[in-house]
């Protein structure tokens, strides 16, 4: 998780100020964990930190400080059993803080893409040595830190370029699949295919659609760290599609099929001149075959398979880093 900027001043625009309420740490049983947020206005809110008593009762504090203009963070630290009378055995520490145009202004200036800034009462104005250190990996080598409190200091990463997702068609599955994905920050995600009609009249916020009469040919302007899905109306235009992915490069491929489309694929890639090695990058089917053929179902066995490889991903770096 990040603070996400694009997000917050959206959020800005549209209602003028909003209190974001941020988990800055959480100890035991959590409904979130570090860094998970929740934007709060007048009338409204979006995003969540877990919902319940602890959301409910957090959401009434944002709305009282936007009412009162106070601008100092607000901290604390909520048992949630005792607390809140919740099932959770854990506590959570809870952030809460204004954001105007003014004070999305300062995030501009955060040094090597994190957000530190003392919140905790009675917390040094000085970074401590260890948030020193953090700050140093994220300027020196790129090692953006986990949202965490050091020594009263709440630190946040901000929101980085998320994974490139490509989703190749908006028939009833690509529909499912931007539903159910855009409202996750882990990706990036453009949507791709032959005519205005074929999308729906309202595509949600960060997603980028675009309409092309021959879709294929935007292969060579994709990242080679996008991972793409492949469900267009056309056969012809997938295999065309798997096609110029192999040529091009990808982190991960996704074609949506039965065995025997597959099956036809493999046969048809290898006399294009694609060793089996490369087209065994190419996952058919889809999601999790097991949860059925509902677009809905594909979506969720999609989403699930992404997470968990960006999961891997991430422990991988940590390991390294």
């Amino acid at each position: 998780m990040s603070l996400d900027r694009g997000l917050l001043r959206r959020a800005v625009d549209a209602h003028g100020a909003v209190a974001r309420v941020v988990v800055a740490a959480a100890a035991g049983s959590a409904p979130r964990e570090p860094g998970a947020a929740m934007l709060v206005w007048a009338g409204g809110q979006s995003g969540t930190i877990g919902g319940g008593a602890l959301e409910y009762a957090a959401a009434d504090r944002a709305r009282a400080r936007l009412a009162a203009g106070a601008a100092p963070a607000l901290f604390a630290r909520i048992p949630l059993g005792p607390g809140l009378g919740q099932c959770c055995g854990g506590a959570v520490t809870l952030v809460t803080e204004l954001y105007d145009s003014h004070a999305l202004e300062r995030l501009g200036d955060a040094p090597g893409g994190v957000h530190a800034r003392p919140v905790a009462p009675g917390a040094d104005a000085t970074p401590p040595l260890a948030l020193r250190r953090m700050l140093n990996r994220a300027r020196s080598a790129g090692v953006l830190p986990a949202p965490q409190l050091v020594e009263g200091w709440l630190v946040e990463p901000l929101t980085t370029p998320a994974r490139p997702l490509w989703i190749w068609g908006a028939g009833h599955v690509g529909r499912a699949l931007v539903a159910t994905l855009a409202p996750l920050p882990d990706f990036a995600i453009t949507w791709i295919d032959t005519a205005e009609d074929r999308f729906p009249p309202e595509i949600p916020a960060g997603v980028t659609r675009l309409v092309a009469a021959h879709p294929a040919g935007l292969v060579a302007h994709a990242p080679a760290a996008a991972a793409h899905l492949v469900l267009t109306y056309s056969h012809a235009l997938d295999l065309e599609l798997c096609h110029r992915l192999l040529g091009h490069g990808f982190a991960s491929a996704g074609l949506i099929g039965s065995a025997s489309k597959w099956a036809r694929f493999r046969s048809r890639l290898r006399q294009l001149g694609h060793p089996d090695a490369r087209i065994d990058r190419i996952a058919c089917p889809i999601g999790d075959p097991a949860l059925g053929k509902h677009p809905q179902a594909i979506a969720v066995g999609v989403a699930a398979g992404l997470l968990r490889q960006e999961s891997a991903e991430d422990r991988a770096r940590e390991a390294m880093s």
